[in-house]
């Protein structure tokens, strides 16, 4: 009999574990999909997020996705929800799933 060695690997991830790649509006929500081929539809459940870079103002955007992952938003679909978005309260805000989702500050380069 001979002995079995096996390794692990440790992965670590620099950024997040998917990317969006698209994004559709069905009826009154937006489905983004991943690279891996997940669906999300964006609502109470499965929210969107833009966090800013406080050295360069840059955005950061993702989606949540399923369980503790969430997806980056790729800049281009990111500026298809800047398209899509209109000020309220002089942000700029997307509505999905009953929700309105907060993309920036109107002026802040998202535009």
């Amino acid at each position: 009999m001979r002995a079995r060695r096996s390794e692990k690997l440790s992965i670590t991830v620099e950024d997040l574990p998917f990317r969006a790649v698209s994004v559709t509006r069905r009826g009154e929500a937006l489905v983004f999909t991943t690279d891996v081929g997940d669906e999300t539809e964006a609502g109470p459940d499965h929210l969107i997020r833009v966090e800013t870079d406080p050295e360069t103002g840059e955005p950061s955007p993702s989606v949540h996705v399923r369980a503790d992952l969430w997806a980056r938003i790729a800049r281009p679909v990111f500026y298809e929800l800047v398209e899509m978005a209109e000020v309220e309260d002089g942000r700029l805000t997307v509505q999905s799933g009953g929700v309105a989702f907060a993309l920036g500050p109107v002026g802040a380069g998202v535009e």
